[in-house]
């Protein structure tokens, strides 16, 4: 937890708490965000049905901005987003349940959430047909046939 919470290096949390690198490894590999395999997101699928009537439904998607200290160096204006100020735009998806099942946390506030999903594994083995279901994302992303998202204010 204490990994997860303060981004430290795994020697770092070891040290703090009188671990060895290999344990605090493996307990955060147990631990770690995992999207779900096919026979679970079945389930998942039933679940956002029952919850608001959606079919066929296998996760909801969005961004937010995390706010950080202004970064120094030649990209730091990079981070500053669109409210003005320094941030990471985290993607993440959740299941009807609330619980997170996928993560990325690699892009700087100015990066569009459109342009974060696009790059994400995840979007490509959807559009690949590797997944049965569709997320639901909101005006920030395309609609696509694996993605639905609102339709736009008249």
């Amino acid at each position: 937890m204490r990994f997860c919470a303060s981004g430290m290096f795994l020697y770092t949390v070891g040290d703090a708490e009188n671990l060895s690198k290999a344990t605090v490894c493996r307990t955060i590999r147990k631990v770690f965000i995992k999207f779900p395999g096919h026979k679970e997101l079945k389930y998942k699928k039933e679940d956002f049905y029952e919850f608001g009537g959606f079919p066929n439904v296998i996760g909801a998607l969005a961004c937010c901005h995390m706010k950080i200290k202004k970064p120094s160096g030649d990209h730091e204006g990079d981070f500053v987003n669109r409210k003005w100020y320094h941030s990471i735009n985290v993607q993440m998806i959740y299941d009807a349940d609330l619980i997170l099942t996928k993560v990325v946390a690699l892009w700087p506030g100015s990066a569009h959430d459109a342009r974060i999903f696009r790059s994400c594994s995840l979007a490509q083995r959807l559009e690949l047909g590797e997944f049965p279901g569709l997320l639901l994302g909101d005006k920030g992303y395309p609609c696509e046939p694996y993605l639905l998202t609102p339709f736009p204010e008249p």
